[in-house]
């Protein structure tokens, strides 16, 4: 936020979302097994050599986090699809969200007590 949460960025909001999201898979931690551990391939590339060119590796690269708007690309596909930076990500998942986002209904119950709620304040604030 900016100038003491006087303006707002949606963009900054979804990236923020993403960078959260990332964070909290991350924190349930990296499942091992013999597919994650990789003992095969690291053996077969050898230490010290290139291991991001292998399949397996670009397969589990969203295992500690599946993010929706940061792109893993190398960069020459990343240039090749267009070479948007994430602020412009940011923007078109805004658009999208704005332009198809259903909010779907509150439970009558749960209206119900929130609107006790509100009716209870008023009168306190009306009163007091």
């Amino acid at each position: 936020m900016l100038e003491l949460g006087m303006t707002f960025s949606m963009e900054q909001l979804v990236i923020d979302n993403d960078i959260i999201q990332m964070t909290k898979k991350a924190m349930q931690g990296i499942p091992v097994s013999e597919e994650t551990l990789s003992v095969e391939s690291i053996q077969k590339v050898g230490i010290g050599n290139n291991f991001l060119a292998l399949k397996q590796t670009r397969q589990l690269i969203d295992y500690p986090s599946s993010p929706m708007l940061i792109d893993r690309r190398m960069f020459g596909d990343w240039a090749a699809a267009g070479s948007k930076d994430l602020a412009a990500v940011a923007n078109e998942k805004v658009q999208d969200v704005l332009k198809h986002h259903e909010v779907p209904p509150i439970d009558s119950d749960i209206l119900k007590d929130m609107q006790a709620i509100v009716s209870k304040a008023d009168k306190a604030f009306k009163e007091g």
